[in-house]
């Protein structure tokens, strides 16, 4: 798939506020500083349409860019900040919880993973509660640059093997990197297949 066009198209908190234009809606959600906005302007090869920052929890809204005039990308807070209060943490919570629960054009929800550590425990509740409540995901590993090729490949199996505890097969996988390219394509041409069936 080629990206022609990337437009911001509105913030929300609940699912009754998004876009009103019926698209179909390709989710992005992962830990705080997982590099999910800086993934999204790779995706899109527009340098500053989700705002990156070094700062984590920086996303606290679902926004929502409008692709080629025929989708969208849905771009979702973070989740797990520990140095986020009791009360942000539950707002940004029912947030995210409102708009995987309600989102009729919700088509697949993408989970971000840091490539360089194992799947941690929130990350692991994070995808069980996707499963027990059938929402199709796929699941992204970022950061795929910062490592050599076997110690990556070693570190993918051995998150692979965690996840097969779960789950009989796996969701599809994806390896990327912002920084070099990785994966855009394989995501995109996911996306472009799904759209397509």
């Amino acid at each position: 798939m080629i990206v022609n066009q990337a437009i911001f198209a509105g913030s929300s908190e609940l699912v009754s506020q998004k876009p009103k234009a019926s698209l179909p809606e390709f989710a992005f959600i992962g830990r705080s500083n997982v590099g999910k906005s800086s993934l999204i302007n790779a995706l899109c090869a527009k340098k500053n349409l989700a705002h990156t920052s070094s700062t984590p929890g920086k996303t606290q809204l679902v926004n929502h860019f409008l692709i080629n005039d025929s989708w969208y990308l849905v771009d979702l807070p973070g989740y797990g900040y520990a140095k986020m209060g009791k009360k942000s943490k539950e707002k940004l919570s029912n947030i995210i919880d409102n708009y995987i629960a309600l989102s009729e054009e919700m088509v697949i929800l993408y989970v971000l993973l840091d490539c360089r550590h194992d799947i941690q425990k929130i990350d692991l509740d994070f995808l069980c509660r996707l499963g027990e409540h059938e929402i199709p995901f796929a699941i992204i590993f970022t950061k795929c640059d910062k490592l050599g090729t076997n110690v990556l490949s070693t570190q993918i199996e051995r998150n692979k093997e965690e996840l097969l505890k779960y789950w009989e097969e796996l969701p599809p996988v994806f390896l990327s990197s912002a920084e070099n390219g990785m994966g855009r394509n394989e995501i995109l041409n996911h996306i472009e297949q799904i759209l397509n069936s």
